[in-house]
């Protein structure tokens, strides 16, 4: 039997707490680390839905990418969906535990997960390099693509790698040729001067606000706000890597990956 501290300490060798940004409430969340595991729910996020589906599973441990806690709890009011969602899971006890920015950072982590996606070759860091247990790191990735493509080509390609029925594109010219792609997971618009210092054509990451947006445009890089539920490619890849890890450590262990689309947002 495995307990939890023992898949805690595989996370944090691929994914260091301490190369997380600063405040960022990584790690435990709720749970005790002592807890034997057997099945392992993966999700990008800690919503009612996924905790449901993982309390029906059988989990004993919910491994994610987001962070169920970032705002603290000040009164256990449970008319909050939240705080009843955490009461589930403490009624179930469950052990939560989230590689937020830290997994951002990580070699192989989510930043070369969404590259990879997007094929891009002879990818380095987006932002300035730093050091760390894991090397050297740094946030978001710069590459090339394969082959050119025009401005609405590449939205087309992007809609397809993450399966998309929209996104928001920033671009003066659908016939402008993207070759050089810079990405960056998760709510990246303040980072796009990175993107142009890098020389890169095009920038996709989420969350991109309407006044960064004016900036980006006028600035003639090519910006896709992709959304942020793009990051869901980490419950597959962490699954696969707790499965590799599970087999090399004779771990007896039930990996659920979540099926669940937790992206908050449709476009109609």
């Amino acid at each position: 039997m495995v307990k939890a501290s023992e898949i805690i300490a595989w996370m944090d060798e691929i994914a260091p707490p301490t190369i997380a940004e600063q405040g960022d409430p990584i790690g435990l969340q709720l749970g005790d680390v002592n807890q034997e595991v057997q099945t392992v729910y993966v999700t990008l996020d800690v919503r009612p839905e996924t905790v449901a589906a993982a309390i029906e599973a059988g989990a004993d441990m919910i491994l994610a990418h987001h962070p169920a806690m970032f705002v603290p709890v000040r009164k256990f009011d449970m008319r909050n969906p939240q705080n009843r969602m955490y009461a589930e899971i403490i009624k179930h006890d469950l052990v939560v535990y989230a590689a937020h920015t830290n997994l951002d950072n990580a070699p192989d982590g989510m930043n070369d997960w969404l590259a990879q996606a997007l094929n891009l070759s002879a990818t380095s860091g987006l932002l300035p390099a730093q050091k760390g247990p894991v090397g050297t790191y740094a946030m978001g990735r710069v590459g090339d693509l394969p082959q050119a493509m025009t401005v609405a080509e590449f939205s087309n390609y992007c809609k397809k790698t993450f399966h998309l029925s929209g996104l928001r594109l920033i671009s003066k010219d659908l016939n402008a040729t993207i070759k050089k792609v810079a990405v960056l997971g998760g709510s990246g618009g303040k980072f796009y001067s990175e993107a142009l210092k890098q020389g890169a054509d095009a920038y996709v990451t989420g969350d991109i606000s309407y006044h960064t947006g004016h900036d980006i445009l006028a600035s003639g890089l090519h910006g896709f706000d992709l959304g942020h539920h793009i990051e869901a490619i980490c419950e597959v890849k962490l699954s696969e890597g707790l499965t590799n890890q599970a087999q090399k450590a004779g771990w007896q262990l039930k990996i659920v990956t979540n099926q669940i689309n937790t992206d908050p947002f449709t476009f109609r």
